[in-house]
C-alpha cells in the first residue's frame, strides 16, 4: 500500500493544546486520528491523550489487514470511551475529562471511519468533497430540521454546543461509522478537529491539495496555519491528519 501520510497541530491563540493527532500505518493498512479536548471540562489534554492512545494501540496490534473494519472502530472507539471515562471516575459528572474524536481506517482501495461530536473527517477527490461526516452539535440538529441555514451556524451563539463525546457518562455515546468509501488514485482522506473546519468554508479544505502542489504535509501545515488566522485572535487548537492514497 503506498500512501503519504501527514500531520499539524497548532495551538493557535490558546493557552495550551488539548488536541491530539496520530498516525499509524502497516502490513497494508492505515489509521488517521484526531481527539479535541474538551476545554470547559477538567483534564481535557489527558482525554485527548488517553482517547488517542487506546486507538493506535487497538489498531498496532489488531491483525491487518482488518477482517472488519467496521467492527474494528465500534470496539476501538468504544475502549476509548472507557479509558477516558476511567480517568474522571472521581469527579463529579459535569467535571469529567471528555473529548471528541474522528477516525478513519484505509485498506485495500477502501476507506471506513466513525466520528463522536464535532472532529470531522473528509473525503476529497479532485479538489472536491466526496462525503463528509455530519456533526453530533446542536446547530446541525437545527440545520436537519430547517431551522437555520449553512451560512448562519457560524455565527449561531450555540454553536460550539456538542451533543456528545468521548469520556463524561459511562453509556456508550452516539458515533457515526461510515459504510465502505472506494478510493481512487489521488484521493485524499483527512480528519480533523473543529479549530480547521470553523473558520474555513468547506470549498477552502476541498482544494488544500492538489497533485504537483508539493507534499501534502506541507500542504495540511498551511492549511492549518490558514484556520488559525482565519479565526484570530481567538483562535481554537488546530489539528488534522492527512492521507493520499496511491496504487
Amino acid at each position: 500500500m503506498a500512501v503519504e501520510l501527514a500531520e499539524v497541530s497548532l495551538t493557535g491563540d490558546r493557552e495550551d493544546n488539548q488536541d491530539r493527532v496520530a498516525v499509524a500505518a502497516g502490513d497494508g493498512a492505515a489509521m488517521l486520528v484526531v481527539m479535541d479536548g474538551m476545554g470547559g471540562h477538567a483534564w481535557g489534554a489527558r482525554a485527548a491523550e488517553t482517547g488517542c492512545k487506546v486507538l493506535v494501540d487497538e489498531f498496532r496490534k489488531a491483525p491487518k489487514p482488518l477482517f472488519d473494519p467496521l467492527g474494528f472502530l465500534h470496539l476501538a472507539l468504544g475502549r476509548a470511551h472507557a479509558a477516558v471515562v476511567a480517568l474522571g471516575a472521581k469527579l463529579a459528572i459535569d467535571l469529567r475529562p471528555r473529548a471528541t474524536c474522528a477516525v478513519c481506517v484505509v485498506q485495500r482501495d477502501e476507506a471506513y471511519w466513525a466520528h463522536v461530536g464535532d472532529s470531522r473527517v473528509y473525503h476529497l477527490r479532485g479538489g472536491a468533497i466526496v462525503a463528509r461526516t455530519r456533526d453530533h452539535s446542536h446547530v446541525e440538529v437545527l440545520l436537519r430540521e430547517g431551522s437555520i441555514s449553512e451560512e448562519e451556524i457560524a455565527g449561531h451563539p450555540m454553536r460550539n454546543y456538542v451533543e456528545c463525546c468521548i469520556g463524561g457518562e459511562s453509556v456508550l455515546p452516539e458515533m457515526t461509522i461510515s459504510g465502505r468509501q472506494p478510493l481512487a488514485e489521488g484521493d485524499v482522506l483527512l480528519v480533523c478537529t473543529d479549530g480547521i473546519w470553523s473558520g474555513l468554508k468547506d470549498q477552502d479544505i476541498a482544494a488544500f491539495w492538489k497533485p504537483g502542489n508539493g507534499s501534502c504535509r506541507e500542504a495540511l501545515a498551511s492549511l492549518a496555519e490558514k484556520a488559525v488566522a482565519a479565526s484570530a485572535p481567538h483562535s481554537d487548537n488546530a489539528s488534522a491528519a492527512g492521507l493520499v492514497w496511491r496504487h
